[in-house]
């Protein structure tokens, strides 16, 4: 698990059809778990502040692959004893969206983000989401774009001062979004026990 809080850029030194070699000031051990642009990755090999990490193919076909040359967002997992100053992030990507509009504001800057119509019901208006591994707050959403305003820190302490129109980015969702919707499509339950049901997982969180 992750929270969706950025403290380390790595650089990515390598490629290949099942393996990605980052550079960065993280010490792994092996078999540790990595968010390298929100998607969770297992280190496979560390030496010389250099780690190796398996990307498999339904992961690779999944994510905005080409983001991942030059720098990257880094995240080592979470402790138990670790604060969660984002939201609970898996590093399972649902979706790729596309940046649609940057626009500067009195408070930081708005994007305006474009993503699969399917994910709708997941994408909730002041609700978490992570964009790219970063634990991002929702604004608002239509049927298939969402707006996000990223705080001057957030921009600049980031990588978002280096996104275009156009980008593509990886999009996660929040978990407790996605276990609500999948019961209520899935269960037979009657209207009244799906939202006990619903209850007794919002008192677990």
């Amino acid at each position: 698990m992750f929270s969706g809080v950025i403290n380390n850029i790595g650089i990515v030194k390598k490629l290949s059809s099942e393996t990605i070699t980052i550079k960065s000031s993280l010490k792994p051990k092996i078999g540790a778990s990595i968010a390298v642009n929100g998607v969770c990755v297992t280190v496979i090999k560390y030496k010389n502040y250099e780690f190796d990490a398996i990307l498999s193919k339904e992961t690779r076909d999944l994510i905005a692959l080409e983001n991942l040359n030059g720098k990257v967002h880094l995240e080592e997992a979470l402790k138990l004893s670790d604060k969660l100053d984002g939201h609970i992030v898996q590093g399972h990507i649902d979706c790729i969206g596309i940046i649609k509009k940057i626009q500067k504001n009195q408070n930081g800057f708005d994007f305006t983000i474009s993503f699969d119509s399917s994910k709708y019901p997941l994408i909730v208006p002041k609700g978490s989401i992570a964009i790219d591994g970063i634990s991002l707050t929702i604004n608002d959403v239509n049927s298939d774009t969402f707006r996000l305003t990223i705080i001057p820190h957030t921009f600049y302490e980031t990588l978002f001062h280096t996104y275009k129109v156009e980008r593509r980015v990886n999009i996660e969702t929040d978990i407790l979004n996605r276990s609500i919707y999948h019961m209520l499509k899935t269960s037979n339950f009657k209207k009244e026990s799906k939202w006990e049901y619903i209850d007794s997982i919002l008192m677990n969180y």
